[in-house]
């Protein structure tokens, strides 16, 4: 006969067995990706696959694009306050998994790849997005973002996400490029640059749209563009804002450029800083619209060399500068204005 402690024993061990087990099991899932393949929808999740439930207040995170700054996206992730993070993709695989996985503790980071409305009209795929406590769109091509997730219940989860759930949704190059109110779609296939956009603001890659898809109380009447200076896009981010008062209904008009490698972290009272090695660029109609915004002509927007006035900050590893959103107003940079004189930008500095 069996001593009854011995039996006794033999159980707690066989527990504590099975206990280690479980737990080298779960460890090494948590750190690595998992491929997943439902309905034809492409996931990869690093972390716990069970959902949690995090207190989260919102903001926004715009990105530049290029590399990656470490200092905004532990911002951007400790948003999630330790919740789930999603990436959505329209191509790719899981680049951005273990990054953020590893740089701030999080519950898990999935990324899902939507390449058509079929996809982006799943309930499956918008759960996913609404459950998330952070939201990351990636960079690459906006067109397929406007053409497959525009008018879907992916739209509806990433507003549901900024102006109901209030948690922080951001994006990096294309990603960036559709936070707006208006945005340039690049329906065409080929990037607008800022020579031809300037020497006809009607051109075929002057592509925009505007009041139709992302919508964030902080970017109203705003058009943002990415890799700003690096790519020489302030001539076309002005050809875009004028046509917009030109032909959009808008009144004044405002515009966010992104330097590479240089992040704008606006916080839930749409208060911002600039983290990074360049600069943001903040710009705002002053005067009434172009005098000639027409098919086949120059842009002119002159209004006596004051047509825009422009802010810029330069970023910093901890966080330069302050944008207030709500009221358009800055400090830590320095202001000057943008106008346009026979299709070439000019600058004028302020004199104060």
């Amino acid at each position: 006969m069996i001593h009854p402690k011995k039996i006794f024993m033999k159980k707690v061990l066989k527990f504590i067995v099975v206990f280690l087990i479980y737990d080298l099991i779960t460890f090494s899932v948590v750190g690595q990706v998992q491929k997943d393949s439902l309905n034809g929808v492409v996931t990869f999740r690093t972390g716990k696959s069970e959902d949690v439930h995090t207190l989260t207040s919102g903001g926004l995170f715009l990105v530049g694009g290029s590399s990656d700054v470490d200092a905004a996206f532990k911002w951007f992730l400790e948003g999630a306050n330790g919740g789930d993070v999603v990436v959505l993709r329209a191509r790719g695989g899981d680049g951005y998994n273990e990054y953020m996985f590893n740089l701030v503790t999080v519950n898990s980071v999935e990324t899902i790849i939507i390449d058509s409305r079929e996809k982006a009209a799943m309930p499956y795929v918008a759960d996913k997005i609404r459950n998330a406590e952070a939201l990351f769109i990636s960079g690459g091509d906006q067109w397929n973002y406007v053409k497959n997730w525009k008018d879907t219940p992916v739209e509806d989860a990433i507003n549901y996400l900024i102006n109901e759930k209030k948690v922080v949704v951001g994006g990096t190059s294309a990603g960036l490029a559709i936070m707006g109110e208006a945005y340039y779609s690049a329906a065409s296939g080929t990037s607008l640059t800022a020579v031809d956009g300037l020497a006809d603001p009607y051109g075929p890659n002057v592509d925009l749209g505007s009041h139709d898809f992302i919508s964030s109380i902080y970017l109203k009447q705003t058009i943002t563009d990415s890799h700003y200076t690096q790519r020489s896009r302030q001539g076309r981010h002005v050809v875009m804002m004028a046509r917009l008062i030109k032909d959009f209904g808008f009144r004044q008009v405002k515009g966010i450029g992104i330097d590479e490698e240089t992040a704008l972290c606006i916080d839930s009272q749409g208060v911002g800083n600039v983290f990074g090695v360049n600069d943001v660029y903040f710009l705002k109609s002053a005067a009434g619209g172009a005098e000639i915004c027409a098919p086949g002509k120059s842009l002119q927007w002159d209004r006596k060399q004051a047509a825009l006035d422009v802010y810029r900050i330069k970023g910093s590893q901890t966080g330069n500068g302050k944008f207030d959103a709500g009221n358009w107003t800055f400090s830590g940079g320095e202001s000057f204005k943008y106008y346009v004189e026979q299709g070439l930008l000019k600058t004028t500095k302020n004199n104060h």
